[in-house]
């Protein structure tokens, strides 16, 4: 299979079928001369980006991506076997070897929210229904988690059909905000009809793009660089700097990109907007593009939110046939479109170069830097890449102005924030509050905490955050507070802890997602990630470390900030780390 040569095995009819149909039969073999032609494609970036949709095609048609499937595939494309090979085998959606087990595979969420809710039980009986049960990473729907009725996150991996969530065709039911008139991100949320564009725009839909088109392109990137907004993904880059940059750049072709690869465990917060506001994103992937002067736009979606991805699709072709994307997007004069990408499951193409590779149809392995993204991103072009809830202030910039804009929030960190409430708490969610909030009355909001009733602690912003204790509960939400403090906001995971729950079982649930997501690009990520899961299981099993083990974590962590190629292996050790200087785990000395 990995080789450099197409091999003797051939697709059946059912896997050409399934990957000419992904490729929309645009393209033509001829193999006499191993060229290929495709109608309407620009030659500057061949035809390898359409790998990913390719190798789905064929997960999905029948459970796994068979020798004779990727040949056909490789040979469609002109990708080299070995390399087709190595993109496979980089993604946990993705089988390479014939299943034993026949149908659809459940996938069973395993992180922390779904931990303490139970998920072990329920994949021990789904097993034993005979359900052929894959354990996953986190499947960003920790609101479901709940260790009362035994619920915990799932994601059906369909054959022969579309995937699927269960009962994930219903409203958003766990909005506990709605009718909230302070809303500016999710005011739309149960209001609108997510599927129409004729309900979005009874809602005040289209009107941020008609603003800044009037507004002009220069004027929508100094009103959102004037507003002080920054990234809400974790890294926290100033906005304005990021378009401006873009838009600074002549002579070649430009992107820009939703970030959508919501990978991060304890995050969900993206995924709801997606699948109940779609129209919003493609707007302010609109707005981005007009004001950068992009004509492309991406969406890379994780391979976990088919709801999501249904709904934004559906979005994109009515904003199509509406004529406010197209040739001539909202009568700008400006030429857009946008095309969605669906990831694998990798939680390292979160990071903005690994998702580039990703999209291009190579293995998701981060890039080093610089260059920088806003002028060799994607394809090596100028890039804008943004996560959708950065994107979503966007329209509110240019509706009421950068001061507008600033009167909520604080000076440092102006505007909302929205947080993903999950764990030990009445009301998990997504909640909108006010940059100021202090994590207490974040709490408080989704209903005080649960189980117990004794908080223990709560993981700020996600595995690659940072443990806190009670003694936080009044740190006001912002950057610079949080910064003081010696924790992060992250992607906006607040996930509480009770006295009753083992936290060395958590930790040891964290190092290996860590173990098991780093891509291995690099020594001290590949070979740092396994140490720390290992001291852990050491801890889980004797009780305690002996001071060469306690040194042992200090020392991985400080080689994995120093040496690491990306923001993965810089953050890989920071929840563990703070969880014992903390003392919140026994036998460890802080």
């Amino acid at each position: 299979m990995a080789d450099l040569y197409i091999s003797e095995e051939t697709a059946d009819d059912i896997e050409r079928a399934a990957v000419d149909a992904s490729l929309g039969g645009r393209f033509v073999v001829v193999r006499e001369s191993e060229r290929l032609i495709r109608a309407g494609t620009s030659k500057r970036h061949g035809h390898r980006h359409l790998l990913l949709p390719a190798l789905h095609a064929l997960q999905n048609a029948k459970g796994w991506i068979s020798p004779g499937g990727l040949n056909h595939v490789c040979e469609t494309l002109q990708v080299p076997p070995a390399e087709a090979y190595g993109v496979a085998t980089f993604y946990d959606l993705f089988r390479t070897d014939e299943p034993s087990q026949v149908g659809d595979v459940t996938h069973v969420c395993v992180d922390a929210a779904c931990q303490i809710a139970g998920s072990a039980a329920r994949i021990a009986d789904l097993k034993a229904q005979g359900v052929n049960v894959h354990e996953s990473p986190c499947l960003g729907q920790c609101e479901r988690a709940n260790d009362v009725t035994g619920e915990v996150a799932e994601f059906v991996q369909g054959v022969g059909g579309p995937d699927r969530v269960e009962a994930d065709e219903q409203p958003y039911a766990l909005f506990h905000q709605q009718g909230d008139e302070s809303l500016r991100l999710l005011k739309r949320i149960g209001q609108v009809d997510p599927t129409s564009l004729a309900s979005y725009r009874e809602h005040g839909g289209y009107d941020a793009l008609a603003a800044a088109i009037a507004m002009g392109a220069e004027a929508v990137c100094t009103a959102v660089a004037d507003s002080g907004l920054s990234g809400r993904g974790g890294a926290a880059f100033p906005t304005g700097i990021k378009w401006r940059a873009v838009a600074a750049e002549r002579g070649r072709p430009k992107h820009v990109v939703a970030n959508c690869d919501e990978s991060e465990p304890g995050t969900f917060k993206d995924r709801v907007v997606m699948e109940n506001d779609p129209f919003a994103v493609i707007e302010s992937l609109t707005v981005a593009g007009f004001a950068t002067g992009a004509e492309n736009g991406w969406i890379y979606i994780r391979g976990e939110y088919p709801l999501a991805t249904a709904r934004l699709q559906n979005a994109i072709n009515q904003a199509l046939e509406a004529g406010l994307l197209g040739d001539d997007a909202a009568g700008s004069g400006h030429r857009f479109n946008i095309e969605i990408r669906r990831g694998a499951g990798a939680y390292i193409c979160g990071e903005e170069t690994a998702l580039f590779a990703s999209l291009e149809g190579f293995r998701g392995e981060p890039r080093s830097k610089p260059p920088f993204p806003t002028t060799h991103g994607l394809f090596q072009e100028p890039t804008a890449i943004n996560n959708p809830e950065t994107l979503l202030n966007a329209l509110e910039i240019v509706q009421i102005g950068a001061d507008g804009y600033r009167s909520r929030g604080t000076e440092r960190s102006p505007g909302t924030k929205l947080l993903c409430l999950s764990g030990r708490v009445a009301k998990p969610g997504v909640y909108e509050v006010e940059f100021g909030t202090t994590l207490g009355e974040v709490i408080e909001l989704a209903g005080g905490i649960t189980g117990s009733g004794e908080l223990n602690s709560i993981l700020m912003g996600g595995a690659a955050g940072s443990f806190v204790d009670a003694s936080y509960l009044d740190m006001p939400i912002t950057l610079e507070d949080a910064r003081e403090r010696g924790t992060t906001l992250g992607s906006g995971v607040v996930l509480a802890f009770t006295d009753e729950i083992d936290m060395v079982d958590i930790l040891v649930r964290i190092s290996q997602f860590f173990r098991d997501e780093s891509c291995g690009q690099c020594v001290p990520c590949r070979v740092g990630c396994v140490r720390q899961n290992e001291t852990m299981v050491v801890l889980q099993e004797k009780g305690s470390l002996t001071p060469d083990r306690r040194q042992l974590v200090d020392d991985i962590a400080q080689v994995m900030v120093d040496a690491s190629i990306c923001g993965f292996g810089h953050t890989a050790t920071n929840a563990i780390n703070s969880a014992i200087e903390l003392g919140l785990v026994p036998g460890v000395p802080s």
